[in-house]
């Protein structure tokens, strides 16, 4: 699995190609009827059969890279090592390893190892975001109660 920290953000040319790609490739979506079309490789003219929950997937992949998102694939029962789980999170090893022993995030072991399922992570880093949204929104509204914003 590629490390957090080494994806890229997709120049400005790869972000121009893509949108194009994207508009192009969803107007053809909207026409399939079947649910494996055949796609052709110009260059080679080879024909491949091809799920079409996969052509929505690049069509997901080529709207988030010409919006310049880094995007990574994971699959989902994919488990993760504490050391990753903490890169994903932004915290240090130990301090996951302490959310991990009060439950605050499911995990296995493996031996004496703890191991995490990428999709936990990601749920609970959507779970912090959304507090740390809130205590912000919070403490906006004391702050404008106070008397402490110009209106």
């Amino acid at each position: 699995m590629e490390s957090i920290s080494n994806i890229n953000r997709p120049s400005k040319d790869e972000q121009r190609l893509a949108l194009k790609s994207y508009d192009a490739l969803a107007s053809v979506i909207d026409q399939l009827k079947s649910k494996n079309p055949e796609i052709e490789i110009e260059e080679t003219h080879d024909r491949i059969k091809i799920p079409l929950s996969a052509l929505k997937l690049l069509g997901d992949i080529l709207k988030a890279m010409s919006n310049g998102k880094p995007f990574s694939l994971v699959p989902i029962a994919t488990e993760v090592t504490t050391q990753k789980a903490a890169e994903i999170l932004g915290c240090s090893r130990p301090h996951l390893v302490k959310l991990l022993e009060k439950g605050e995030i499911e995990y296995t072991k493996v031996g004496k190892h703890r191991r995490v399922r990428f999709e936990e992570v990601m749920k609970y880093r959507r779970k912090m975001k959304k507090n740390q949204k809130q205590n912000i929104i919070d403490i906006m509204k004391s702050d404008e109660e106070l008397g402490l914003y110009d209106s």
